[in-house]
C-alpha cells in the first residue's frame, strides 16, 4: 500500500513538473519586460526634462533677442526723432533766410521816391518819441529841483534847532549874574559853530594874514602902518565863511598901506 501512494507521488510530480518550469519561464519574461519598461520610463523622464531645458532656454533666448530688439528700436526711434528735429531746425532756419532775402529783395525793388519816404516817415516818429522823452526828463528835473529848493535846507534846520532850543532856555532863565549869563552865551555860541562845522560851514581866517581878493574883502587902507604891515590884514570887521572850501561870503578887513 505504501508502494502505491509512493508510486501515485511520483506520477503527481511528474505531471506537475512540466507546468513548474512553464510557469518560472513565463515569470522570468515578465521580470525583464517589466525591467525594460523600467528602463524606457527613466529615459523618456530624462528626454522630457532635457526638453524642459531645451525649451526654457530657447524662451531666454527668444526674450533676450526681443529686449534687443525694442532697444534697437528706440535708438533707431531716437535718432529718427533727432533727425527730424534737425530737419525741422534747418527748415526754419531756411525760411527766415527766404523771407529775409524777399524782404531785401522788395527793398531793392522799392522806388527810390517810396524809399526816401518811408525813411522820412520813420525819422519823423524817432523824432516823436525823443521829443517826448526829452519833455518828460525836463518834467521831471524841474520837479526835482523844486523839490530841493523846497526842502534842501531841512538838514539844516534840523541841525541848528538845538541852538534854538538853547537860546530859548537862556531866555527863560531869571539868573541876574553876569559871569554866568555870558558863560551861557558863550556855551550856546560853542555850541552853534561846531554845528556850522559838522554842515561843512567853516570860518575864514585874518589874523596876520595877506590880503587875498578871493577871501577877503577891503573896506579901508590903514596908512603909515610899516612896511611889514603893508598888505597884510590889520583888522577884521565882519568873519567870512566858506561851505565846503566854497567862499559863501567874504571876509571885510582893513588892509595896511
Amino acid at each position: 500500500m505504501n508502494i502505491a501512494k509512493t508510486n501515485e507521488k511520483s506520477y503527481i510530480y511528474n505531471r506537475c513538473q512540466p507546468f513548474q518550469v512553464g510557469t518560472l519561464f513565463v515569470m522570468k519574461i515578465l521580470k525583464k519586460i517589466k525591467s525594460k519598461f523600467t528602463t524606457m520610463s527613466k529615459e523618456r523622464d530624462i528626454n522630457i526634462e532635457d526638453g524642459n531645458v531645451e525649451e526654457q532656454a530657447h524662451n531666454e533666448q527668444v526674450s533676450n533677442e526681443q529686449e534687443q530688439n525694442t532697444h534697437a528700436a528706440d535708438n533707431q526711434s531716437d535718432k529718427n526723432a533727432g533727425a527730424e528735429n534737425d530737419s525741422d531746425s534747418d527748415a526754419d532756419k531756411k525760411t527766415e533766410d527766404n523771407n529775409a532775402a524777399d524782404k531785401k529783395a522788395e527793398e531793392t525793388e522799392l522806388d527810390p521816391l517810396e524809399k526816401a519816404q518811408k525813411e522820412v516817415e520813420d525819422l519823423k516818429k524817432q523824432l516823436l518819441y525823443k521829443t517826448a522823452e526829452f519833455e518828460n526828463y525836463r518834467k521831471r528835473t524841474l520837479k526835482e529841483k523844486a523839490e530841493l529848493v523846497l526842502n534842501g535846507g531841512e538838514k539844516t534846520i534840523s541841525a541848528i534847532l538845538p541852538v534854538l532850543d538853547d537860546f530859548e532856555r537862556a531866555i527863560a532863565d531869571k539868573s541876574e549874574d553876569p559871569k554866568a549869563i555870558k558863560e551861557g552865551v558863550q556855551m550856546i555860541f560853542n555850541k552853534f559853530i561846531k554845528t556850522l562845522e559838522g554842515l561843512g560851514v567853516k570860518k575864514i581866517e585874518t589874523t596876520d594874514k595877506d590880503f587875498d581878493v578871493d577871501f577877503h574883502e577891503a573896506i579901508a587902507m590903514v596908512p603909515g602902518m610899516g612896511d611889514d604891515k603893508k598888505g597884510k590884514v590889520i583888522d577884521c570887521v565882519q568873519t567870512g565863511y566858506t561851505l565846503n572850501d566854497k567862499v559863501i561870503r567874504h571876509a571885510k578887513v582893513a588892509v595896511g598901506q
